[in-house]
Parts: C-alpha cells; structure tokens; sequence
C-alpha cells in the first residue's frame, strides 16, 4: 500500500485547467440557464455503486443508483451535478431504468445557475419517464464517459519506456442528494498501479481502503453521505498504449437514387495525448522492434469495420495517396486496415481521410405509398480498437438527391445543432439537400448508433439530372454546330492594280 505523493496531487491541480482549456468545443451549446437555487432535497439515494471502467483511452462510469423519493408529493426532476471543468468534457450522458434497460433512455439536458452567480457547480436535468410517489423508489442507470481527463505522468518518456497515467477523482459519486451507502469501483487494464491515494478504511473488516483484487480496486463503502461532498483522491496506473483523440472529424454520406449508391468520406484530424519523447525519435530503434511488436503508446494502424458490401476503399493524407492500407471484403462485412506514414507519438498529430461505397439498397427503403423514404445509416464508423477512439466534434452531412424535401431525422446520439441547407456539385441546377449534424464528446463506443432520416423524393425530380445533362449535350451541340458555320477561312490575295 502506498500514497500517491504530495507532488502528484500538486502537479494533477496544475494539469487540470490546462486539458480543460485544450477542449476548445463548447457542449452547452444548448443548456439552459436556471437562477441560482439548489436543488430541492426531494430525493435520496439508499443505494449506489459506481463503476469506472480505466481500460480505454478515457474513463467509462456507470452510476446505478436507487432513488426514493422523499417528499409528500410526487417528483419528476432529478439532477446529476458536476464541475464546469468536467461537465464540458462529458459525452453520452445518459439515464435509463436499471431494471429495463430496453426502455428509451430518459431526457436529460444541461442546466446552470444564472453566470452572474459564477456558480461552482452544474447539472444535468433528469425527467423521470413517471412520476415517483411518496416513498417510492427506482433504480437508476447513470452512463457517461469524460474526455482528455488522462494525464500522462511522466509527461515524457524514452521511445520504449512504458506509459503511466495519472487519473484524478472523488471518491464519492458526484450526487446532489443524501446518499445513505455508496462505494466506487475501477477496473484497470492490468494490475500494475504503482501509485494510489490510500483513506481511513470505513470498514472495520477491511484494513485499507481501497481494497484491491487484481486489477480492480474498490473505494467505500461509505454511509450517510451528505449530498455535493468530495473525496479527491488520484490513481496512476500503466497504460502503454496510444492516447488517440480526434479533434475533428467531419463525415460526408452522400445518396445517388440514379447510380443506387451510398458514398461515405471520412476526414480525422487525430493527435496523441499521450507521452511525448524526451529524446528525437529513432528510425533505427523502431525498425528493430516493429517486428516484435512489443506494447507501444505510438499509433501505429487503424482498424475501421465497414458495413457489408462496402466497396472501392480508399486512404489518403496531406500528401497524397497512402498505399500502407489493407481493405477486405466478405459476405458477413468489410474492413479496412490503415497504417500512418510514421508512428505517431504522444503530442503528434496526423490527418487524413477515408472513403467507400456501398449498395444503397441496404440503407434506403422506400414507402408503400406517396413519395417518402427512409434511410438508415450508422451515425458513427470508424476506427476501432481495445484502447478506444474518442472524438473532441463530430460533424455528420447527409447529402440527398436533389429536389429532395421534407426532411427529418432521428438519432438516439446527443445533437447540439442540426441545419438543412443546398450542396452544389457537378450538373446540379438549384443544388441537393443537405442534412448537417453536429455532436460534441463522443466516443468509439457510439459506433451502434443509427440515424434514421426520412425525405420525400417526387417521382418528376428522378428525371431532373437526366434532363440537366440532356440539355447541356444539346447545348454544347448547338455551340458547336454555330461555331462550325462560321467561316474562318483566309481569303485569297487581291490582285494589283496597274497604273
């Protein structure tokens, strides 16, 4: 058992506002503004446990919660709060009945105090589905992830030396009510954690707290909390794997009814968060262990499922075309494997852009009646890998046929901001309806997520396009026929006149 000491609680306060401030996407884009109150004591929490799961790039908690209502009347509003420097870095927060998972998720929204207040503290508003009565209680599933929230220590490394990371809590679930007993539990991807805060054991049978088994530890459990109490305490554990965080991601979904297509293009814009160098990098040193591959914190290759029946993949970067790609098609899905130009370590960045094509018919279906259609796509693709991916601004465009209209969407992912405007391409006459969603703090664990948009298309506008081209080639024979009239022959000399 050991102490983390002073210096890594001092150094942890001093990296804080630094990754908070490299979050340069604002998620409260649509919160909404509440006066400054706390929230009415109408619950109480009997029972809860807390999971973080360290074996990613980023923390994975899951609060499930037994809440009683404790008030005379009936309560629909339940609130989770957070710090303003951690609420901005949580993504896919979500609430559902532990007891039914396979209910829709409960809505749930940013609120803060009035800013004059400069209030320490927000929420996420939670509407309960129903009413809970006087001393009735439900049981919570409480699911978030919280992003550049790792810390590597140390900040720099040798090429082959392993990567530590240094992860900052409390051990007290956040919670704005009375909680009667809670504890904490984290997962590790191994059990090599040199250095953790050690409390007063609350329990007489155990001699320490944490208590450790392997690679998981459990902080608690703990009795009669008073709501919006902390614990700060610090774990540092191995972690030799990359960091791999997208700042930017923007993915292109383009519907071609004519030529039954569905073309998708991908562009990342990556960096490592994780140690840098503390020496240059050595090409010699690399080669001779590549082949082993020995557990590395570089990027070093990207593995991205596709949909079946994916097709003409493609990976280029800022230079051009990246022949270190390895695309394979079966009946069951396709996959496509890209490796960067060079390994990118802690503190480097590379961007690049991915593309396919599919059958549309997988994706498209069209209504028994009128002129409407459905089209289901993934929300989010991807890489995919055990250290995870997660994603700072996710940008999805949806282009549709031209002259589509009336269109909606549905997704279960948190959307900030939604737009329909004209995208102008080649042959097109007043442009083809364009869908743009934004979504902030994201994860590779969104990949299941669907997005269900339905458009009317009218029968007349299928021959739009053919109509365009026909146009421009009579057009352009016309031209050519006018120019062909013209006589640009040069005339013969004129003969002299004598004097």
């Amino acid at each position: 058992m050991r102490s983390l000491p002073f210096l890594f609680g001092c150094l942890a306060a001093v990296l804080s506002p630094v990754s908070a401030a490299s979050n340069s996407s604002d998620p409260l884009l649509s919160k909404q503004i509440l006066p400054a109150f706390k929230p009415p004591q109408v619950f109480r929490n009997t029972n809860l446990v807390r999971n973080v799961n360290l074996e990613k790039g980023y923390p994975r908690e899951t609060i499930n919660v037994v809440v009683e209502n404790i008030a005379d009347k009936p309560q629909d509003e339940y609130y989770v709060p957070f710090k303003p420097s951690v609420i901005a870095r949580v993504g896919g927060f979500e609430v559902r009945d532990k007891k039914d998972p396979e209910k829709p998720a409960f809505q749930a929204e940013i609120v803060e105090f009035d800013p004059v207040s400069q209030s320490s503290v927000e929420f996420y508003r939670v509407k309960l589905p129903q009413p809970l009565k006087p001393s009735e209680q439900q049981t919570l599933s409480i699911s978030y992830s919280v992003l550049s929230v790792l810390e590597p220590l140390p900040a720099q490394i040798e090429q082959r030396d392993k990567q530590y990371v240094l992860y900052s809590f409390s051990a007290y679930a956040p919670s704005a009510y009375t909680t009667q007993k809670q504890k904490t539990k984290l997962k590790f991807l191994n059990a090599d954690v040199p250095d953790y805060t050690t409390l007063p054991s609350p329990n007489a049978d155990n001699p320490e707290d944490p208590t450790r088994q392997g690679s998981s530890f459990t902080y608690g459990p703990y009795n009669d909390i008073p709501a919006g109490v902390e614990e700060p305490v610090s774990v540092r554990f191995e972690f030799t794997k990359p960091l791999t965080h997208a700042k930017r991601l923007e993915r292109d979904v383009e519907i071609s009814h004519w030529g039954g297509n569905l073309a998708t293009e991908e562009r990342y814009w990556l960096t490592n968060r994780g140690a840098q160098l503390k020496n240059h990098f050595s090409r010699v040193q690399w080669q001779m262990t590549v082949y082993a591959s020995p557990p590395t914190s570089a990027l070093t290759q990207l593995r991205m499922p596709l949909e079946a029946g994916s097709v003409d993949a493609y990976f280029t970067d800022d230079i051009g075309n990246v022949s270190t790609s390895r695309f394979t098609a079966t009946q069951r899905g396709s996959q496509l494997d890209v490796r960067p130009r060079y390994p990118v370590f802690g503190g480097w960045n590379y961007s690049f852009r991915v593309g396919w094509n599919g059958d549309l018919g997988r994706y498209l279906k069209k209504l028994a009646t009128g002129d409407g259609y459905i089209l289901r796509v993934p929300f989010l693709e991807g890489p995919k890998s055990s250290e995870g991916i997660e994603y700072e601004r996710v940008e999805l465009r949806v282009i549709l046929p031209e002259g589509a209209k009336n269109v909606h969407f549905e997704t279960t992912v948190p959307i900030i901001s939604n737009e329909t405007s004209l995208h102008r391409t080649f042959m097109d006459t007043v442009g083809r309806t364009s869908l743009k969603l934004t979504a902030l703090n994201l994860n590779d664990e969104w990949r299941g997520r669907d997005l269900i948009v339905t458009y009317d298309y009218p029968y007349l506008e299928g021959f739009r396009k053919p109509l365009t081209i026909t146009a421009a080639f009579v057009a352009l024979f016309a031209v050519w026929w006018a120019l062909g009239t013209v006589d640009t022959s040069i005339g013969a000399p004129r003969p002299k006149v004598k004097a």
